[in-house]
């Protein structure tokens, strides 16, 4: 159930939201939700997943489980490859992290399995 503002000019119980904003049917003022009016939100943690839905953490070791040519460079990553002790982060990609012969990655937790 949600909280209704009070109107701020008449303190009227009876407004209702309209087009993004709130309209008090007894004065006619409308006006648009301040954070402060807002219920406070709290924030909300991002959940990694690999592709078969197990969620990682900074520190589980990963496997790759589809061929992935690395960018810029005829190299391929193979099914199998392995790392350890990945870092999780928020952006393009979600892994970072180091492969044997191939040196810093940055991955996409829907091309990885965890280990």
């Amino acid at each position: 159930m949600s909280t209704q503002p009070k109107c701020p000019a008449c303190q009227s119980e009876f407004a209702y939201e309209d087009r993004g904003g709130w309209t008090c049917p007894d004065c006619g003022h409308e006006w648009t939700p301040s954070k402060q009016t807002e219920a406070p939100t709290e924030p909300t943690e991002k959940v990694f997943k690999d592709a078969f839905g197990n969620v990682l953490k900074d520190g589980d070791s990963i496997t790759i489980i589809k061929d992935l040519k690395l960018g810029g460079s005829s190299l391929v990553l193979k099914v199998g490859t392995k790392a350890k002790n990945i870092r999780l982060v928020d952006g393009d990609h979600d892994i970072d992290c180091k492969i044997d012969g191939f040196g810093a990655m940055k991955l996409k937790s829907e091309f990885v399995k965890k280990a």
